[in-house]
């Protein structure tokens, strides 16, 4: 069957298996920043943005995405670059295995929440996880770019 996915800003008719989840699409289309790991929808490596909202990629049907707009890292460069110097400064960095997912997420968290806390902000995460790190540099470099003291 065909869909219809508006794939970072491009409309693109994609030949997919029903069963088929929306990651294995997006790296056949070559986008191999979305990167897979538990294929349960859990640790947040696999995250793109659909509509502008985090979602699991290895577990959603991209059947469900039919006609929905896609963003992966290579459509937001500019503030994934912003928000990896960030990271960077604050000595977060990795292996970077899990920074598409987790950049993608607090881009969607900037959109979509003004004036958040620091629980707010740890609540929005809680989905993406990093095996290399403890968190605090991240939380640092992310209330930065949320403009959070």
């Amino acid at each position: 069957m065909k869909i219809n996915l508006k794939i970072n800003g491009t409309l693109r008719l994609i030949e997919i298996e029903a069963h088929e989840v929306l990651h294995d699409v997006l790296r056949r289309c070559g986008f191999t920043s979305v990167r897979k790991a538990c294929d349960t929808g859990n640790c947040g490596i696999c995250t793109v943005l659909l509509d502008g909202k985090p979602v699991p990629s290895c577990s959603y049907l991209a059947v469900k995405a039919e006609g929905h707009e896609v963003t992966t890292i290579e459509g937001v460069e500019k503030e994934a670059e912003e928000i990896a110097k960030l990271i960077t400064a604050e000595g977060a960095e990795q292996c970077g295995f899990c920074s598409p997912g987790f950049v993608l997420t607090v881009i969607a968290m900037k959109r979509e929440l003004q004036n958040p806390t620091v629980d707010d902000m740890k609540s929005y995460l809680v989905g993406n996880l990093c095996r290399c790190s403890g968190y605090q540099g991240h939380l640092r470099a992310v209330k930065k770019f949320m403009g959070v003291d």
